[in-house]
């Protein structure tokens, strides 16, 4: 097989997000949404704003798209309010070594996230693995045909093979997202499932309830390999390179 091209997520991915940075991206969610779906005088309650954030992040893979869709917000605005921090290095948290880690790997990466590109570009520099990655594709270049398609979006996933001008068989994604996984088996790619990070995830808790724990143990048809950390990637290869 020709040297693979990697498409990596990046919160629960290649850092903990689940830490700290997930809790205060949903309050700062949480507290613009509560003045868009209130009533103008009056916010909306914390059951109202969880039930739509929640189901807007199951629907289209971004609570950002539906409040784009359905409530007239501007991307940017709800981009800028959801990822205000007082001290964002403070927060990160990831495991030693990722950048010895992605040097070994054969091929091509690209960080591939729904996530903004500041927020982004300011995680990846503090941890030090920018410099690994040939693409950055934030949520901001998520455009397929002037429509805002993040991930789980085939289109979106069709268009990137297009562009690297390649086949789907010869990508690697690498996901703690099982939605977005399966829309990549569904094309041809291989998949990578990271575990780790999910049993503290905010939204996998809320999502999986009492059942998260044993969907953490179960290996989806369309998933290819299941680790629990990106640093078994190596020991992994020869199960994806067929």
């Amino acid at each position: 097989m020709r040297k693979p091209i990697w498409l990596f997520d990046l919160d629960n991915t290649l850092h903990n997000a689940s830490h700290a940075i997930f809790p205060a991206i949903n309050a700062n969610m949480n507290a613009f949404m509560a003045k868009v779906l209130g009533d103008g005088d009056t916010l909306a309650d914390a059951d109202t704003v969880n039930a739509a954030r929640i189901a807007y992040w199951k629907r289209y893979g971004a609570t950002l798209l539906g409040m784009v869709k359905h409530h007239n917000v501007k991307m940017a605005d709800f981009l800028h309010e959801a990822h205000l921090f007082d001290d964002l290095p403070s927060m990160i948290r990831a495991e030693r070594g990722l950048g010895r880690l992605l040097a070994r790997l054969p091929g091509r990466k690209i960080l591939l996230t729904n996530a903004p590109r500041r927020y982004s570009r300011d995680v990846m520099r503090h941890l030090g693995l920018h410099r690994h990655f040939a693409k950055h594709m934030a949520i901001e270049a998520m455009h397929v045909h002037r429509q805002l398609r993040p991930k789980p979006s085939k289109q979106l996933l069709r268009k990137l093979v297009a562009k690297e001008k390649t086949s789907a068989s010869r990508c690697i994604l690498v996901e703690d997202t099982t939605e977005n996984l399966r829309a990549a088996k569904s094309l041809g790619m291989h998949t990578v499932w990271i575990t780790q990070y999910l049993a503290t995830s905010p939204n996998h808790q809320q999502i999986a309830g009492s059942r998260a724990a044993l969907r953490l143990t179960k290996l989806p048809a369309f998933v290819d390999v299941k680790v629990k950390s990106v640093t078994q990637l190596p020991a992994t290869l020869h199960r994806l390179r067929h």
